[in-house]
């Protein structure tokens, strides 16, 4: 059973990579022992499952196939592992979380509250773009992650609110918007903006409030990172709009202000997502527990 496991997660590894060295690599074996598993496997089901020629040439509709019970019993075979080894030892292990650039700051919180309640459990924790979030589940790279819940279909997950997301300008204190109570969207389409890049949810968040302002101005520098958006900022010039919480956080301290928006359009919900199935593992019971106990009132 466990040599089926490793042949499965061989072909997991190839459909998420495309691409025979990198599969490999993400494995740690070689390409010839990553091309002998597949090729066992095929063997073993009957069936071709990899279109092969000089480079990868995708999976077969069996393939395809196989791919969605291979996920399903590799999930199986690591909760059962995780299961036996938190009645061995506790709640020990590392998650694996993938969380938006504009939530980070709650996965630092919620991280640091679960290793406070269990200090056995660590955490590997990554940024990346809602879809990718999403795929990065489907395809067993992460045990959760931190998305929009209401804005992008999800599929079949588990989900625990957080908090709403609303959102401030982040300029310089010698800005001449640093004194305002509130700016408009208006007002912020005709300042020298970066923003985070088009990919991103919420960009495309923005982009549609701009729209409803009647505005579509251009962000000269667009980045993934909004550590690169605060320190444009501080050079003085440039303006940002980002989430109440990270805004909050990257100008403290810091030569920078943030200021109200005046909107009245309704704040998208932030949570933990999870593969929907019961029972979780222990560890990731007391992550979702913790989530919980967490999260902000909705008002």
């Amino acid at each position: 059973m466990a040599d089926l496991i490793t042949k499965l997660e061989m072909l997991i590894a190839l459909a998420q990579e495309q691409h025979f060295g990198r599969a490999a690599e993400s494995l740690g074996i070689t390409q010839p022992t990553l091309s002998a598993g597949l090729k066992q496997l095929e063997a073993h089901l009957g069936v071709k499952l990899v279109q092969r020629g000089s480079r990868f040439g995708g999976l077969t509709p069996e393939g395809q196939r196989a791919l969605v019970t291979a996920r399903r019993m590799v999930g199986d075979a690591r909760r059962l592992r995780d299961e036996m080894r938190a009645k061995r030892d506790g709640l020990t292990g590392r998650l694996r979380l993938a969380v938006i650039p504009t939530a980070l700051t709650w996965a630092a919180r919620l991280a640091t509250q679960v290793n406070r309640a269990q200090p056995g459990i660590g955490f590997d924790i990554r940024s990346a773009p809602s879809q990718s979030v999403l795929q990065m589940l489907e395809n067993l790279e992460i045990d959760a992650g931190i998305t929009y819940l209401d804005n992008e279909p999800l599929g079949r997950v588990m989900s625990v609110s957080l908090y709403r997301e609303d959102y401030r300008l982040v300029c310089h204190r010698d800005h001449p918007l640093a004194g305002h109570a509130r700016v408009t969207w208006a007002d912020l389409a005709r300042q020298k903006l970066c923003l985070l890049t088009p990919d991103m949810q919420n960009r495309r968040i923005i982009n549609r409030h701009f729209m409803e302002a009647g505005a579509a101005p251009t962000a000269m520098i667009d980045s993934n990172s909004t550590v690169v958006l605060a320190a444009t900022v501080a050079t003085g010039g440039w303006v940002t709009i980002l989430p109440t919480d990270m805004a909050e956080f990257l100008v403290e301290g810091r030569a920078l202000t943030s200021v109200a928006i005046a909107d009245r359009a309704r704040a998208h919900e932030i949570g933990l997502i999870t593969e929907h199935q019961e029972p979780h593992t222990p560890v990731l019971q007391c992550l979702l527990r913790e989530a919980a106990a967490l999260a902000r009132p909705s008002v």
